[in-house]
């Protein structure tokens, strides 16, 4: 297994690594292992490139966003939706998927939050991953990945920096954090804000911002994450038998919504079993 020469991090990474306050019960650090690990193995490989209902709308949601303000005159013309959603191809994917996204649009059109804007950069939503940011410091260097939606320039001539979401799930504030670190390398010199924002519920959160002591103490948590991730990579590549102490798992009900649950030795759902969640208490 090759390793890779420099340790990295993105939100994504750090999603696995650690958990999102409150969901620790939840977390699995198996899951880190078959996605970062195990990736090239052919059934994990071929699991992983199965997008799961909720992704494809996510995925279609922002590429519709995206296409709408490519075409901006069919944000006013009644069959907007429609052609954006031709465009799309949503008649090869399933009813829910079609359904969701048709709506997605039409909401859009209706309140097309990026109507005006000064918009400096807007993704569609496939185009891979980013460049990294390389960050070379004293005492750690690692590459930063960011995968921004959408930048655009706010009436105070700070940069903005918007996610768009779907579903239910509710904003994790780190994935901010991380566009804003980025930020302060791609943008030098520039003050920027992040925030949310829930196309299919419409909802917004709060603007998210970071001083310098906060920047570089964040910097410092990344590269701790990114050393322990490249550290349990090399430990898997020096023995791979030792996947599930490097990575240890955390059944529960919860395995029902992993990916990976067909494969795992290890899965509550695939064994049947049933696992209550703990109780978490803060002290």
């Amino acid at each position: 297994m090759s390793i890779p020469a420099r340790p990295f991090v993105s939100y994504h990474l750090w999603s696995l690594v650690a958990p999102k306050q409150g969901q620790e019960q939840w977390h699995c650090q198996m899951r880190r292992g078959f996605i970062k690990a195990k990736q090239r193995e052919p059934e994990v490989k071929a699991l992983l490139t199965k997008a799961t209902p909720p992704q494809r709308i996510g995925i279609l949601a922002q590429k519709g966003v995206y296409e709408f303000h490519h075409h901006l005159h069919w944000l006013t013309q009644s069959d907007g939706v429609e052609k954006v959603a031709h465009l799309l191809k949503l008649g090869n994917f399933t009813f829910q998927v079609k359904q969701r996204v048709v709506k997605i649009l039409q909401k859009y059109q209706k309140y097309p939050l990026l109507l005006g804007k000064r918009i400096v950069q807007l993704t569609p939503g496939d185009e891979g991953f980013p460049k990294p940011i390389w960050i070379e410091k004293l005492n750690y260097h690692f590459r930063l990945y960011a995968a921004m939606d959408c930048v655009f320039l706010d009436a105070d001539n700070n940069l903005h920096i918007l996610d768009f979401k779907t579903g239910k799930s509710a904003f994790d504030q780190r994935q901010a954090l991380v566009y804003l670190l980025a930020a302060n390398y791609l943008y030098p010199g520039k003050k920027a804000v992040a925030s949310f924002y829930n196309l299919e519920i419409g909802q917004k959160s709060e603007l998210i911002t970071l001083n310098h002591h906060e920047l570089a103490s964040l910097e410092s948590e990344l590269a701790n994450v990114a050393n322990k991730h490249q550290l349990d990579l090399q430990k898997y590549a020096n023995k791979n038998s030792s996947f599930s102490q490097i990575f240890p798992a955390n059944p529960g009900n919860h395995c029902r919504f992993c990916p990976f649950s067909s494969i795992c030795e290890f899965s509550a759902f695939k064994h049947n079993k049933s696992y209550s969640a703990p109780i978490i208490r803060n002290s």
